[in-house]
């Protein structure tokens, strides 16, 4: 069977971060985080969902050690607004998870094409915000865990037209900002080992897991054919969110867990089953490309990563 939930160590006394953790990957992360005894701060766009996420989770898991606060990577003013509220706390682990999928095009609070805006340069900034919190340079094992997607493979970062100002495709928008993801875990990766800190990163996909992302852009597009269409894949093709959920709990709290590695479902055509480490898009291994990203990602963000140094040529 491999790796499952019932390998996940015991979590008593480590704090963990998961955005997004009111729905799909997110929610079942913490459920297995909580049963294992991490305390979980649930990063949500909503309040009121984060509130009936906890419900959810105590249900299963009634002494689970939760707090709900409020982040909308939508806008780079809620994201600092969290991290002022986290000023001072320890933190062990920060996972990268909330996102949104080939929707028509929009923007965020600051101008950002929303999938960018969200997907990447949300949590660029949010990471770069918490990594006093993580404690990169003192003894520990902190980990940041940046959740991606296999669609990642076919997405190309288009500097000329990043917020796709000039031609928009959902899919290719998605997949930009997927690629991304994998792009800022490496370059984060590399530039931890250049500081000697003592943190990872890698990055993780689901593979088909069903959850309430697939119907996100058919809703917003009004589209009653590709909602049912998508419901019809889901129940065929997908496996359980429990499942899709595990590579980000292996990546988060195995103690084989690399830094700078990729970790997927190991099944059929790397859509489920148990973790194992992937190779991602050849893409996603240019240190050039990912160094550029990240000197875009701080000046659009105005975060700075004034602790990291410029890495050394190496790749993860």
């Amino acid at each position: 069977m491999g790796w499952t939930a019932a390998d996940i160590p015991d979590q008593h006394g480590r704090t963990v971060v998961v955005t997004g953790a009111n729905s799909g990957i997110g929610l079942e992360a913490t459920r297995e985080l909580a049963r294992n005894g991490a305390t979980v701060i649930m990063a949500c766009r909503s309040a009121a969902r984060g509130a009936e996420a906890v419900s959810d989770v105590r249900a299963d898991v009634p002494d689970a050690d939760l707090r709900v606060e409020e982040c909308d990577l939508a806008d780079l003013e809620s994201i600092r607004s969290f991290a002022d509220r986290l000023d001072g706390e320890d933190l062990d682990v920060l996972i990268n998870n909330a996102g949104v999928m080939a929707i028509p095009r929009s923007e965020t609070e600051d101008g950002f094409e929303t999938q960018f805006g969200v997907n990447h340069l949300g949590h660029f900034a949010l990471t770069g915000l918490l990594l006093e919190n993580l404690g990169i340079h003192d003894e520990g094992d902190s980990r940041i865990v940046t959740v991606s997607s296999g669609v990642h493979e076919s997405g190309e970062i288009d500097f000329d037209d990043l917020q796709g100002e000039d031609s928009y495709d959902k899919w290719d928008a998605y997949a930009q900002s997927k690629l991304a993801n994998v792009l800022f875990a490496y370059e984060l990766e590399r530039r931890l080992l250049t500081a000697d800190a003592n943190a990872t990163s890698n990055a993780v996909h689901p593979g088909y897991a069903n959850t309430r992302l697939q119907f996100r852009g058919p809703e917003q597009s009004g589209s009653r054919v590709r909602k049912a269409a998508m419901k019809v894949m889901n129940t065929v093709l997908a496996q359980s969110a429990e499942m899709g959920a595990l590579p980000t709990l292996y990546a988060a709290t195995a103690p084989e867990a690399e830094g700078g590695a990729y970790y997927g479902p190991g099944g059929f055509k790397n859509m489920r089953g148990a973790p194992e480490r992937q190779a991602s898009s050849d893409r996603s291994y240019d240190e050039e490309t990912a160094r550029r990203l990240w000197d875009v990602s701080s000046e659009l963000t105005g975060v700075t990563y004034d602790r990291l140094p410029e890495p050394k040529a190496q790749s993860p």
